[in-house]
């Protein structure tokens, strides 16, 4: 009953912020601005250059709104890149917030960036030793396969959640000491800054989201292995 009550709880707590999140995002991106001159790719643009951040790219996506390091570009959905809505000129702002962060070096963002780029390959050791684990144990002087299937499910769900954890400061540090500063310089009226707040705090809660889904799975990984 008890263990019954505190998964309800924990779902409670991972997928209610996605749902709520979806729903500020919507909220702010249904009908266009007066006063912004420009589309979400516009004003990326046009703070990218106003940095000297002229290699940049800004591009359309349909796999999220990001900011690829690798390729250096700020991506953003069809829904952000041609809309002039609060929600798409926040989120221009917030990825380019990222663009600043890796032009300036800053450690946490290069950090999360070489742990992103590790996970894919920790995510095929690991399954590779869940495969491997059966036959491992039966070596006399193997390690025992818990232990094997242990590190396996460690590579494959414990290491995205570090990278989730790592994620959201990078995410905080980009929405309110990046792309606010910049958004109430001049670009917002004064009416749309506690909105544009809370696009932004909805956009990190998916992070936060993300993590206790992950500690979710990790744990559950956990007591299975336990049996």
């Amino acid at each position: 009953m008890i263990y019954g009550v505190v998964l309800l709880l924990v779902l409670a707590m991972v997928y209610l912020p996605q749902v709520w999140v979806q729903q500020v995002l919507a909220r702010y991106n249904r009908h266009p601005e007066d006063n912004f001159p420009g589309n979400g790719a516009e004003l990326a643009r046009h703070l990218l250059n106003r940095f000297d951040l002229d290699d940049v790219k800004v591009e359309r996506t349909d796999l999220g709104d990001h900011y690829d390091p690798q390729a250096r570009a700020v991506r953003l959905t069809a829904d952000k890149y041609e809309g002039r809505s609060l929600t798409a000129i926040t989120v221009a702002a917030h990825e380019c917030g990222h663009a600043l962060q890796h032009a300036a070096g800053e450690p946490l963002f290069l950090w999360r960036s070489r742990l992103a780029q590790s996970a894919v390959w920790a995510a095929r050791l690991g399954s590779f030793l869940l495969f491997l684990a059966p036959f491992l144990g039966l070596l006399a002087r193997a390690p025992s396969p818990a232990l094997i299937s242990f590190i396996g499910g460690f590579l494959i769900l414990g290491f995205g959640v570090v990278v989730q954890l790592v994620t959201l400061p990078v995410e905080l540090d980009a929405s309110f000491r990046k792309a606010l500063p910049l958004l109430r310089s001049g670009y917002l009226e004064p009416a749309q800054v506690g909105p544009a707040q809370r696009i932004l705090r909805a956009a990190a809660w998916t992070y936060v989201a993300a993590s206790l889904a992950g500690l979710l799975n990790f744990w559950r990984w956990l007591a299975v292995l336990r049996r």
